[in-house]
């Protein structure tokens, strides 16, 4: 008979396991599994016991929220000898299973963990310790680690909204150098985030779409910090629309990555709280973790080549075209200044001539509003050619990648 160690959190979520504990472990028997259960006591209880079990199981599921299963997983990775991992999600958010199609119904979810197919899907090494799906610093990360477990169990996903509020007058700026993949970026951040998820705190879609597990490569972004009133407006309005705003963050994918500071910044994994770090390596360990899934959702949970292709083609059009026009314009700005001078000239005989009955001060007065109204269309002016000019180059690379060139 095969065997399985059953480890759980029972103060995880509203305790929706409890009541369904013995139709859970029902659930495994039939399934042809004696089983080991195991309760945890204390934080970083479920790592040690998943690292430090000698029996031979066949498999080890966990029940929890997303910090449980990151303790079984960091747990497993240690391990030279690793097994299957299914998952019962209890939690208040419960990301990585949303992203994973893994039922919210416990039985369900347990009849996936005992009857569905091992998923090799990419973990995360950081410093000396793993994550599963998400490694963060600033705004906002230390939320679900702040958050009352009381508060959690009777309010749910609001208990994180009502702890979030707490930090927007609080906004945390951290000087930074990133470097992957031979290139280097330094500048002020609020917040950071290293992925391998379709949900971040209960909202899907922030990062993207085409999120693979399996792929060997994170999705990153940073946001800078804000400087004025316009700037939060814009990155919110951004996130909201899931959008990439260039001019407030950088965003791409990587399989290595490292985060330097000259201080030591708070961070968290999996909503958990990972430590204060100076200096941080990030890299994707590619399948090394074997979880449980429904065997018709695994087709979904790869991302097509060909879609990575025009994602990237997309964005690599879009960087190019928007610095050409940048160019293009910062060219034509020392032009546009003659033009509007010359116009402005012209403009104010015009209007003296119009008005050289008029009284001098209604004169001078006539003349300062149109002036102003003119002076404010250069920027106008140039707003619109970049767009212009924007999309010219676009059908123009377009037109070149479609030759092959």
């Amino acid at each position: 008979m095969k065997k399985m160690l059953f480890i759980y959190n029972p103060n995880a979520g509203m305790g929706l396991l409890k009541p369904q504990l013995s139709d859970v472990l029902d659930t495994f028997v039939k399934g042809g599994y004696e089983v080991t259960v195991y309760p945890t006591q204390q934080r970083q209880d479920a790592m040690e016991k998943t690292r430090a079990y000698t029996e031979k199981y066949d498999l080890v599921v966990c029940s929890g929220g997303d910090g449980t299963l990151d303790e079984v997983v960091t747990g497993m990775s240690m391990r030279e000898e690793r097994v299957p991992i299914g998952y019962i999600p209890a939690g208040t958010t419960n990301d990585f299973a949303s992203s994973l199609h893994i039922p919210r119904d416990m039985l369900e979810a347990a009849e996936v963990a005992v009857n569905g197919k091992p998923f090799p899907c990419d973990v995360g090494a950081f410093n000396d310790n793993y994550f599963v799906y998400i490694a963060a610093f600033g705004l906002f990360t230390d939320v679900s680690y702040e958050t009352d477990q009381r508060m959690k169990n009777i309010l749910g996903h609001l208990a994180y909204v009502l702890e979030g509020t707490k930090k927007i007058f609080n906004v945390p700026s951290y000087r930074i150098r990133v470097s992957h993949d031979g290139e280097r970026v330094e500048d002020e951040f609020m917040f950071g985030m290293v992925t391998n998820s379709r949900s971040v705190g209960g909202f899907k879609g922030i990062i993207g779409q085409n999120v693979a597990f399996d792929d060997g490569l994170f999705e990153v972004t940073l946001i800078k910090t804000p400087r004025t009133p316009m700037d939060v407006n814009e990155i919110v309005t951004a996130l909201l629309g899931k959008q990439i705003d260039s001019t407030h963050m950088y965003c791409f994918r990587t399989g290595s990555i490292r985060f330097e500071s000259g201080e030591e910044i708070p961070w968290t994994l999996d909503g958990e709280f990972g430590g204060n770090h100076g200096e941080v390596l990030i890299e994707n360990r590619k399948k090394e973790l074997q979880i449980m899934v429904e065997e018709d959702v695994i087709p979904h949970l790869h991302r097509k080549k060909e879609e990575v292709r025009e994602e990237e083609k997309k964005l690599t059009v879009e960087a190019a075209a928007a610095e050409l026009a940048e160019e293009v314009v910062a060219e034509l700005d020392g032009t546009l200044e003659i033009e509007l001078e010359i116009e402005l000239d012209e403009l104010k005989e015009e209007l003296k001539e119009e008005v050289k009955e008029k009284m001098e001060t209604g004169l001078e007065g006539g003349l300062d509003k149109e002036l102003k109204i003119k002076s404010g269309s250069k920027e106008e002016m140039k707003a619109g050619l970049k767009e212009e000019f924007k999309e010219d180059a676009k059908e123009g690379i377009e037109e070149r990648l479609g030759a092959g060139l």
